[in-house]
């Protein structure tokens, strides 16, 4: 999408903490993404860096490569003087494994709403 790729074109060089886009290579293929971001086209603007769009190739889920992308996101987050990393989602199960606590309810400007989940780095 146009929007993501503007970002990163955009973060590339700068000195800035946020944004951070990821890439998860395997064998020079890319299997993953994901980003730490200021808002996440979520109502909750007081609350940031949020990761995003972390994705894995169909046929590499269930080898644990999210929680890469996830501990990196983390990492950066305290790098930059955050305390705690925030994240929208549907998906109810997989970011408690993570450690992640469910905090509330976000409205995204297209009507949705999702689960907003919050992690201490």
């Amino acid at each position: 999408m146009k929007v993501y790729e503007d970002s990163i074109e955009n973060c590339l060089g700068t000195k800035s903490p946020l944004p951070q886009w990821y890439l998860l290579l395997r064998d020079n293929e890319i299997i993953g993404c994901g980003g730490l971001i200021t808002n996440d086209f979520i109502s909750r603007m007081d609350l940031y860096p949020w990761v995003c769009a972390v994705y894995i190739e169909e046929n590499y889920r269930g080898s644990n490569f999210g929680a890469l992308i996830i501990e990196k996101a983390k990492e950066d987050t305290k790098k930059g003087g955050f305390s705690n990393l925030y994240l929208c989602t549907d998906h109810i199960g997989y970011y408690e494994k993570l450690g992640f606590e469910h905090i509330g309810t976000g409205y995204h400007p297209w009507g949705d709403s999702s689960r907003i989940y919050s992690i201490e780095v």
